[in-house]
């Protein structure tokens, strides 16, 4: 590929997107890279398996179908660029991507901090296996400053995790701060970077490993399970790399392929469902029903300043706290009379999303009942915010007065 077309010059995210990983614009060929389809690779001579299986951890060594392929090996160069690391390790679904390197820096005997507010299979990971394997976790309150992560740190404190906005309660997190305490002692710092992609670079902020549900943005159509693993330096990726192979976790080029696809209009979505979530997060502050809205964007966000310090946009995610005298059946039966949104777990793609949220959210270290009435996750997807307000309106009226 020319240098000119795919040098590391910063270029605008919608050129980067556009044209990372895939054949010059001065190719002659299709626009878009074949699928490769494949489990054995085949040598021209055992001398040439002996050295292209030494060096089975540099960039593209095609060893074996579950090391990875062209296609795998297109889409993990575009994440590593979009997250602004160097490797990038593709796994089947996003909760891999959460398990790969925790598992992969922590050993029996080793301690973990993980934010009261994390992704909830991330926890029950936590709690489950990890637990088993005798790795103890704790769990801290998201918006703790650097010197109350200075008192729960450990000798065997091997990881901090981080995840910021959390899940459901959309918490903001001090990464800088927080990454330089875990350093110091020795630590390495995880991040679950789903709601921040693009709009948070995690290396300029400390963070070791950035963890990505491709599921959400990349995919965008709400038809791939992938995951992204992304480091900033060798001694990273072959820990990470290394995890990722001893328990054989791989991804469909197929739907490597369908990500890559999704990538391209990401940058597109990515600006217009910031700005309509935005829209709609701004009209739920109007309403009388609402006791707050959760989006970091918002200037009546506790930690809107960590996000206007840290992060360049939003994505469209966020939570909406109601009135307590309402109940959490009330908000269901809202929930169920929307027409335009879809009730499911998952969010990124093009379609709006409504999810009840109250009875969902374990806390341990923070009070489970922090948000002050029931809650609503909401994602903002294509269709026209009109229509949406209208529709939010309408199902609204239905709450009782």
């Amino acid at each position: 590929m020319p240098d000119d077309l795919h040098s590391k010059t910063r270029r605008g995210f919608g050129t980067q997107v556009t044209h990372v990983s895939r054949p010059s614009v001065r190719n002659h060929g299709f626009v878009n890279g074949a699928v490769h389809r494949g489990s054995t690779v085949l040598y021209p001579s055992c001398e040439a398996r002996g050295s292209i299986n030494a060096a089975g951890f540099e960039k593209h060594a095609l060893t074996y179908g579950t090391s990875g392929g062209p296609t795998h090996f297109a889409l993990e160069d575009a994440i590593a660029e979009v997250e602004g690391g160097t490797r990038c390790l593709i796994v089947g679904t996003g909760l891999a991507a959460c398990a790969v390197p925790l598992l992969a820096y922590l050993k029996a005997g080793d301690h973990c901090l993980i934010p009261d507010s994390a992704y909830g299979p991330t926890r029950r990971l936590a709690d489950g296996l990890m637990a088993g394997w005798g790795i103890e976790t704790t769990y801290y309150d998201p918006t703790i400053d650097a010197e109350g992560l200075k008192a729960l740190m450990r000798p065997n404190t091997k990881v901090l995790y981080t995840e910021s906005p959390g899940s459901h309660t959309f918490e903001m997190q001090d990464i800088p701060a927080l990454a330089a305490v875990a350093h110091a002692g020795g630590a390495k710092v995880l991040m679950d970077n789903t709601w921040g992609i693009h709009h948070f670079q995690p290396f300029r902020h400390g963070v070791d490993v950035s963890i990505q549900a491709l599921t959400k943005y990349v995919g965008g159509h709400s038809d791939v399970l992938l995951g992204s693993v992304t480091v900033n330096s060798e001694e990273d990726w072959h820990i990470v790399a290394s995890a990722g192979r001893f328990m054989g976790h791989y991804a469909s080029p197929d739907d490597c392929w369908l990500a890559l696809r999704g990538l391209r209009t990401m940058a597109v979505r990515l600006k217009h469902q910031e700005a309509a979530g935005l829209e709609v997060a701004r009209w739920f502050e109007t309403r009388p029903e609402v006791l707050r809205v959760l989006h970091p964007a918002l200037p009546s966000h506790p930690q809107h300043a960590l996000w206007k310090r840290d992060f360049t946009g939003a994505c469209s995610l966020f939570g909406v706290v109601f009135q307590p005298h309402y109940s959490a059946a009330q908000l269901d039966a809202m929930v169920d009379g929307l027409k335009l949104f879809g009730i499911g777990a998952s969010w990124g793609g093009f379609e709006s999303l409504a999810l009840p949220t109250t009875g969902y959210i374990t806390r341990t270290a923070t009070s489970a009942e922090l948000l002050g009435g029931p809650a609503v996750r909401f994602h903002i997807g294509l269709e026209d915010t009109a229509d949406l307000i209208a529709d939010l309106e309408s199902a609204l009226g239905r709450l009782p007065r």
